[in-house]
């Protein structure tokens, strides 16, 4: 198995909020040491906009066409844009749907937004009600073009949430066009239904859907070649993942990749190809889980990396970085762990490895990795904080 281990031991007094990002029981063995490799330039977070804080932020989007805002995803279930240029003034209120969303469990709420790049007065959200995750699409209002219309909703796609916990929540719009969509497996601990394994049940995978057309009854199309219009739910891309709570493309290879929260032992990176079985429930991380022993391997695609529980125990996956300061970053797939707060750089080798390393132990919480027009780095925390990563010296 293509696997490295990672680099920081240290204190953990933080199990309340970790849970809102997956991480199960938090028992087992941590990993050989990393592959250390070019350090360069060190890292440092400042404040992207002074002293303010979100509501429970738990993503940052951009808009095509207005290269001066982010979008910042606030857990209870608002949208609010800030000004890169005047980062001083206020917070505008793009879309209110805290009426519709339920956000009393930790892992539950307002969890992803998508702007369409070809059609940016189109968004896409995706939600939790008290039973089931919905994708919805709102649009533009006609009186304040700058806002989303709450009353323009169009739910797209809805499916049940047995459990309260690891419902995902990732949206982003592929090279190709179509919407990719993560779902969680559902929750409780061990997947005790095996849905991540279950090519019925759309929970544990990565969906893509079309939502420029519309077929076969569905307020959506699906993509000719997705890998299950024969056997399976259709929209249905990777499966065997347990709670893929961030993913993103490479804006440079269009390559998938995606931080996948453990139960017991390990997190993974995961990049994702069309069809393929990352493991889950058979293998959490390199490990069997169930079975714990002699479990069906064949198939299976390995992590391209894993950590234990010495370095962390609930990933926060981020970007690729394609942006121009942080000029020693380029390439680097750069994720964080919720729980320790490091934040760590990644890339593949020719070989299949994976080169790692440690960029910063921040001490933040770390729910989610966002990128602005120009492909530079910011981040949310659990307390509220929007940050923005800029090199040292």
């Amino acid at each position: 198995m293509k696997v490295v281990g990672s680099s920081l031991a240290g204190l953990i007094a933080l199990l309340v909020l970790t849970a809102c990002w997956g991480a199960g029981e938090r028992s087992g063995t941590g990993t050989p040491a990393p592959t250390e490799s070019a350090r360069g330039g060190a890292v440092t977070l400042e404040p992207a906009f002074g002293d303010e804080t979100f509501d429970k932020p738990v993503g940052l989007e951009r808009r095509e066409g207005d290269p001066e805002a982010v979008y910042i995803v606030e857990q209870p279930g608002r949208i609010v844009s800030k000004s890169l240029s005047s980062p001083d003034r206020e917070a505008e209120v793009v879309l209110d749907i805290r009426e519709r969303v339920y956000d009393k469990g930790g892992e539950q709420g307002l969890l992803g937004l998508a702007f369409d790049p070809q059609r940016p007065d189109d968004a896409y959200v995706n939600y939790t009600t008290e039973s089931h995750t919905v994708i919805a699409r709102y649009t533009a209002d006609s009186d304040e073009p700058g806002r989303l219309d709450p009353d323009s909703e169009q739910v797209l796609l809805t499916f049940e949430q047995p459990y309260s916990n690891h419902n995902g929540g990732q949206l982003a719009f592929g090279p190709d066009g179509y919407l990719y969509i993560a779902a969680g497996d559902g929750g409780n601990g061990g997947d005790p239904q095996n849905r991540s394994q279950n090519l019925d049940s759309l929970l544990g995978k990565i969906l893509r859907i079309d939502v420029r057309n519309e077929a076969e009854g569905r307020k959506y199309a699906i993509p000719p070649d997705n890998p299950f219009l024969e056997g399976g739910r259709p929209e249905i891309y990777a499966y065997g993942l347990r709670n893929p709570w961030r993913f993103s493309f490479d804006e440079e290879t269009g390559r998938l990749w995606a931080a996948d929260v453990g139960q017991n032992r390990f997190e993974e990176i995961n990049l994702i190809e069309r069809g393929g079985n990352y493991g889950w429930r058979l293998m959490e991380g390199t490990e069997c889980f169930n079975p714990k022993n002699g479990c069906q391997q064949e198939d299976l695609i390995d992590p391209l990396f894993v950590y234990g529980r010495d370095d962390g125990i609930s990933v926060t996956g981020g970007y690729v970085y394609r942006g121009n300061e942080l000029s020693d970053l380029t390439g680097w797939y750069v994720y964080a762990d919720y729980g320790m707060g490091t934040i760590w750089a990644l890339r593949e080798r020719e070989d299949g490895t994976a080169e790692h390393r440690t960029l910063l132990r921040s001490e933040e919480n770390i729910t989610s990795f966002g990128l602005d027009a120009e492909g530079e780095l910011y981040l949310c925390t659990g307390d509220g904080k929007v940050l923005r990563m800029t090199e040292i010296g």
